[in-house]
């Protein structure tokens, strides 16, 4: 079982207004040119989602890592974030979700909340976003800068990915940040016909490899799966983490 940690989740995503900010002006163009660089470094890496894109220069990364992170914040890296967990680089983020395929009356479950900074881009496509997380004091934070964003259409649980309750579902997509050997059954029961996982798998012909996999139900329920590049997650563990 699971159980949320604070928004419920309601409407299609809002922002504050960033014009009324008392400290707009010369940083805030700074910030924009900056911002302006990270997507155009994304777009030269391949992604080509022109929503995607959008929510990648709406969603500020620099809230989602450690404060000793922040100069790091606008660089294609990954960075830790606590509980052994990090923040995976810009590129893997939008290339996960690029795979997904979002679309704007989907309803996401993600697996591995983490800092939330994924969370955030889902909310900006989807219909409602679900995001569970086995370490505790990562899906109360996450959750507070959901808030913090004015983000109403997305809820943090703390609960075990790998047991998602079938009457949590039907789902259109599923978001895994990780690596599995294979699907759990839980997760196959909670996903929609037409819908699709992506998540990261070993690549059978080297130990050493994972491959980002995007595995699509068809009509007749049937799986397809098909492999969307080389990557590297943390093996995904089952159950709720004891501290943290």
């Amino acid at each position: 079982m699971f159980r949320h940690i604070g928004l419920a989740a309601a409407d299609k995503a809002t922002h504050p207004d960033p014009s009324a900010s008392p400290t707009a002006g010369d940083k805030s163009g700074h910030a924009a040119e900056v911002k302006a660089a990270f997507v155009l470094g994304l777009r030269a890496r391949g992604i080509r989602d022109l929503a995607l894109l959008r929510a990648l220069e709406r969603v500020p990364r620099d809230i989602f890592v450690p404060h000793r992170y922040l100069d790091l914040a606008g660089r294609d890296l990954s960075l830790p974030i606590g509980c052994g967990q990090t923040l995976s680089e810009p590129w893997l983020v939008a290339r996960m979700i690029e795979a997904l395929a979002v679309s704007s009356h989907h309803r996401v479950l993600e697996i591995g909340t983490g800092s939330g900074y994924a969370t955030a881009i889902l909310a900006e496509l989807a219909q409602e976003v679900i995001s569970i997380e086995r370490f505790q004091s990562l899906a109360i934070a996450a959750d507070l800068r959901l808030q913090g964003l004015g983000l109403t259409n997305a809820a943090v649980v703390f609960g075990d990915g790998l047991s998602v309750p079938r009457d949590a579902g039907p789902f259109d997509r599923i978001l895994v940040h990780g690596c599995l050997a294979s699907l759990p059954e839980r997760l196959l029961d909670v996903l929609a016909d037409d819908g699709k996982i992506v998540a990261a798998r070993p690549d059978p012909s080297t130990a050493a490899r994972q491959i980002l996999v995007e595995t699509s139900r068809r009509g007749d329920g049937s799986l397809d799966e098909q492999g969307r590049g080389a990557c590297r997650l943390q093996m995904l563990m089952p159950g709720l983490a004891r501290i943290l």
